[in-house]
């Protein structure tokens, strides 16, 4: 059995050469970035694990030996899983494994904004310190707190904001607007913007919600709001958020993905300061990159050895036959 993970940002792999030796299996890491990167790492393989690297039709044409195609991670924006499923690919993911750390930042990147504390930061260090640099703060009782995408992580979020006292709303289009879920009410997506002052994004890359904030979206938003993302880039127009920080439209906005990923040097958003910026890191804690991992190799192990995977994205392919 041959695993192939494609590419990997973790510091290492040892518990996936842990997982693979216990079942007999040889790991190879490679470091790709292109389709072309996947098929050249990716001969003979059974399986691929996948971090950022993509896997379309043609990468899984080149590679016929390959069965299962795990992601680090919840998301699979990165594989076409329709391609998958009509070769008998299955398509496993980590679901669940960081809602704790992907809500407490989407937390800690609203007050950060919200109490100001970057500009009360450079105050000190600039030796002006003023606990007026920051602008107007307000105590968060007085403050709602809009989420968006109802799913685990967003429920996560709504329930630590409203422990912090915000007054938490909520935009689903899976339930009805005046529908109260986790006490929690369900607003409109308008009406969400309209209300809310802190914006906390935590729907899918799908193409309904690529840029769902885009410029219009973003002048219907409160003066003076805050948007936080820490779902995926594409969700934002990144062009119509920096025009919006740069007229004061909002206070701020605090992100842990943008879109491009990473931005490229010179980018406006990197000299913003109504922007905080973390590098895609909300999903980390030393217990969830141990989760991931061996969620991960277990699933494709699980596949290899013809076992059901725990988290599978397309469970029709273990039920049927692909035509030759």
């Amino acid at each position: 059995m041959r695993i192939v993970i494609t590419d990997c940002d973790h510091a290492t792999v040892d518990i996936e050469k842990q997982l693979a030796a216990e079942h007999g299996a040889e790991l190879v890491l490679a470091q790709c970035r292109t389709a072309a990167d996947v098929v050249a790492a990716g001969a003979g393989a059974d399986a691929l694990v996948v971090q950022y690297a993509p896997i379309d039709a043609t990468v899984l044409d080149a590679l016929p030996t390959v069965r299962a195609v795990a992601r680090y991670g919840v998301g699979v924006d990165t594989v076409d899983v329709g391609a998958a499923s009509a070769r008998g690919v299955a398509v496993c993911n980590v679901p669940g494994y960081a809602d704790e750390e992907v809500a407490q930042h989407a937390v800690a990147l609203a007050l950060t904004v919200e109490r100001g504390v970057l500009a009360l930061d450079r105050s000190v260090r600039a030796g002006r310190p003023d606990y007026g640099a920051a602008g107007p703060l307000h105590r968060s009782s007085e403050r709602t707190f809009g989420v968006v995408g109802f799913g685990a992580i967003g429920r996560t979020t709504a329930r630590k904001a409203a422990g912090l006292g915000y007054r938490v709303v909520a935009h689903d289009p899976r339930y009805s607007p005046g529908e109260r879920l986790d006490g929690v009410v369900q607003l409109s997506f308008d009406e969400l913007l309209a209300a809310a002052d802190v914006v906390s994004l935590h729907v899918p890359l799908v193409p309904a919600t690529h840029h769902l904030i885009d410029a219009a979206a973003l002048a219907r938003m409160r003066p003076g709001a805050v948007l936080v993302n820490t779902c995926r880039g594409g969700v934002v127009d990144t062009d119509a958020l920096v025009a919006a920080l740069d007229g004061g439209q909002l206070a701020g906005a605090a992100l842990d993905v943008v879109d491009p990923e990473p931005l490229p040097a010179g980018h406006p958003l990197l000299t913003q300061p109504r922007a905080v910026l973390t590098p895609h890191a909300a999903w980390y804690s030393e217990e969830s990159v141990s989760e991931l991992k061996r969620r991960v190799m277990t699933n494709v192990l699980a596949v290899c050895a013809g076992i059901a995977p725990a988290d599978i994205v397309n469970p029709e392919v273990l039920t049927r036959t692909v035509p030759a």
